[in-house]
């Protein structure tokens, strides 16, 4: 994969430091705490995508310095930025959610009920143009072409009936032992036979911080074992909201006439992500929890997180497409 393109100070400064020798450029004192959005600045998110790669497929013509401390320490204090925000703006919904029941299902669905945001799955379903559904699979792409490694990352740092069942959903989200039924394999089947590049990392230079947020998350809770609730959590929530949203958007794939091999990713998802729901719950994160109640919040957390996350990224490409039209509008009339 190729390195990106800088966005700004931050992500420039992690660029030169893969270049060079990271130990010979230090970062100056306060320069992480001068960003005030976190969850939506593109050069923060950038930077901390990139890091956070090194521990994936790397970068071509970069050397290993995936453990590099002058690297793992500037993640560091990127990371504790970012989870900051995230628990202060869902600690609401936790809070909520503890006192709602002692129940762990209950308490989740209580989070997935409150997040509350703009419906991406029913537009695209109903209204989006191909144009626009093409720019969805793209900014979908950073994610789905290394779909459920974040989460892996959690299977040795966790036993029992957990450790089963976690293993259980990955079994199936690896194509149970096929490998072209690797579920990143199918979504970039489904990129190829719609003309667009199926690389691993091809369009990151055309996702905004919101949706890099959304990727590096996951990355932030899988590569912590000190969040291993909260990577739970968030795939609880993901598999939790997965599967009526992924009908919706293959109902409008189909409907704008898009090879079929497109929607049948989306298929895929619509009944397998239903029986997920009730693992990832009940048996994932409820088996974690009954080994260490201490997590619960944690898990919470995480669910709020992913579905927050998600509602801003949402309102960013909704948004950038409203833009969109109203920009040829303009253009008409002059």
């Amino acid at each position: 994969m190729k390195l990106p393109l800088a966005r700004g100070p931050l992500s420039s400064h992690v660029l030169a430091l893969l270049e060079a020798a990271p130990s010979g450029l230090p970062a100056p004192d306060g320069w992480a705490d001068e960003v005030q959005d976190v969850l939506g600045d593109d050069d923060l998110q950038l930077a901390l995508w990139i890091l956070y790669e090194l521990h994936y497929r790397g970068f071509d013509g970069v050397p290993d310095h995936e453990w590099d401390p002058h690297l793992i320490a500037l993640r560091t204090r990127l990371e504790q930025r970012f989870e900051a925000e995230l628990r202060q703006c869902t600690a609401g919904y936790v809070e909520a959610a503890l006192h709602a029941s002692e129940d762990l299902f209950d308490q989740v669905m209580v989070v997935v009920d409150a997040v509350d945001g703009p419906s991406l799955p029913r537009y695209l379903q109903r209204e989006a143009s191909s144009v626009e559904m093409l720019d969805f699979l793209t900014q979908r792409s950073l994610y789905h072409l290394k779909e459920s490694d974040p989460h892996a990352f959690v299977i040795p740092r966790i036993d029992g009936r957990a450790k089963v069942a976690l293993a259980e959903l990955q079994y199936d989200e690896y194509g149970a032992g096929r490998p072209a039924r690797l579920h990143a394999q199918l979504f970039a089947d489904a990129l190829d036979a719609c003309g667009l590049d199926p690389a691993y990392g091809a369009y990151v230079d055309l996702v905004p911080g919101h949706t890099l947020a959304v990727n590096n998350v996951m990355s932030l809770f899988g590569l912590s074992r000190r969040l291993r609730g909260a990577a739970l959590g968030h795939l609880a929530a993901f598999e939790t909201t997965s599967s009526v949203p992924c009908r919706r958007i293959a109902g409008g794939i189909e409907r704008l006439g898009l090879p079929t091999v497109v929607a049948a990713y989306f298929h895929e998802h619509v009944e397998a992500d239903a029986v997920h729901e009730q693992v990832a719950i009940r048996d994932i994160c409820g088996g974690l929890v009954e080994d260490h109640p201490e997590l619960r919040g944690d898990v919470l957390f995480g669910v709020a997180a992913c579905l927050h996350l998600d509602v801003l990224a949402a309102r960013g490409l909704l948004g950038s497409w409203e833009r969109r039209r109203e920009d040829a509008v303009v253009r008409q009339v002059a």
